[in-house]
């Protein structure tokens, strides 16, 4: 298996704080950190600070301010809430400077036998060899993403719906390290296809005469996968309206497995004059 990837390699600085490195490349061109980077990279704290021994079960993250990649290192502040023999708990927030961008909660425990188990089926799409490789997906750098040509699908309520294809060039051992790029993988379309149903606006238009911007994202981790190998990502856009969108997905192995779940509240508004990203969401 091999090494981290160096954005995975959350340094320890003491009394709970920990540096996060940035990505050589900016993944969105604009200056503006990634929501998924800063869920991968609590995740990988919260895994460090517990030395590997519970796994990742869940993290809740509100992203108050946007980070930029221009204004240097993030440090994030890990404060334990509790660690007993089976379950644990951490906050985590992310400052920049001064600048305090974002906190989550994040949830571990040991793994336990089924006492019974059950999951949703994967959506009965092609595969990744029948998909299309597109670089405009955000996913984790380095991996690859095909989307499912699929652009009128809808979800069994009728939301817009979409699916792609990802995987990285490496497998991890670390379970932490592959829920951080699982997470990595999740933010970066909601609200464009929130917008996908209303012909008077277009994703193209975000950051300049419409303000978008995630604002809490949660994910839950339900079974371990390996990175290296396909991965589904399925999401709907269940609502859209008073300014904001909700969406949700879940992540499949290749054989079906349910991986993780997601949700994610998002803001989508019109706006007058220039949008500044540094300003708060």
């Amino acid at each position: 298996m091999s090494e981290l990837p160096t954005t995975l390699q959350v340094q320890d600085l003491g009394d709970g704080r920990w540096s996060a490195p940035h990505p050589t490349d900016d993944p969105e061109g604009r200056d503006v950190v990634f929501s998924g980077q800063l869920l991968a990279q609590m995740i990988m704290a919260s895994d460090a600070n517990c030395g590997s021994r519970k796994e990742v079960k869940s993290i809740h993250a509100i992203f108050a301010r946007a980070g930029t990649y221009s204004a240097g290192p993030m440090e994030l502040q890990l404060d334990a809430m509790h660690a007993g023999r089976a379950w644990a708990s951490d906050t985590i927030t992310a400052y920049q400077g001064e600048r305090l961008l974002s906190r989550s909660l994040v949830l571990l425990n040991t793994v336990e036998p089924d006492l019974m188990r059950h999951s949703p089926a994967m959506p009965d799409v092609p595969g990744p060899d029948a998909a299309t490789p597109n670089e405009s997906i955000t996913v984790f750098p380095g991996a690859e993403a095909r989307m499912v040509d699929a652009p009128d699908a809808v979800g069994a309520d009728g939301s817009p719906a979409m699916y792609f294809w990802t995987r990285s060039p490496e497998s991890y051992d670390s379970v932490a390290a592959n829920q951080a790029i699982v997470a990595w993988t999740q933010p970066g379309f909601i609200i464009g296809l929130a917008m996908r149903p209303h012909t008077h606006i277009n994703i193209a238009d975000a950051h300049s005469a419409i303000s978008t911007g995630v604002i809490s994202h949660t994910a839950h981790f339900h079974d371990h996968a390996d990175v290296g190998q396909w991965l589904l990502v399925a999401q709907e856009a269940s609502y859209a309206g008073n300014g904001r969108v909700f969406g949700s997905g879940a992540v499949f192995t290749q054989d079906g497995t349910l991986v993780s779940t997601f949700a994610q509240d998002s803001m989508a508004r019109g706006v007058e004059g220039t949008i500044d990203p540094k300003r708060g969401m």
